[in-house]
């Protein structure tokens, strides 16, 4: 455990910004496996409606630094791949 008040207080603001960057990343995963299964499903109107809440949520997150910003485009272009795939 820390003993300065600083280093206290950051261990408290790390721990928080976790938590949020853990929730952030939870609901994305979620998303983009709703977003899978409606493709095996060969629905692609609902799929495409998904597509643009993923994509909302991966700038989001790229935004605040939770995903590298390549990261959240290298996903973006795989999951538009496999939606011009299956359509």
């Amino acid at each position: 455990m820390p003993r300065r008040r600083t280093s206290v207080k950051k261990t408290r603001q790390d721990k928080k910004k976790h938590l949020q960057n853990l929730k952030i990343k939870q609901q994305l995963k979620k998303t983009v496996k709703q977003f899978q299964g409606l493709l095996t499903a060969k629905n692609i109107t609902e799929a495409k409606k998904i597509l643009v809440q993923v994509f909302s949520q991966l700038d989001k997150a790229a935004k605040k630094r939770t995903i590298h910003p390549a990261t959240a485009n290298r996903r973006k272009s795989r999951l538009m791949k496999r939606l011009n795939k299956g359509a």
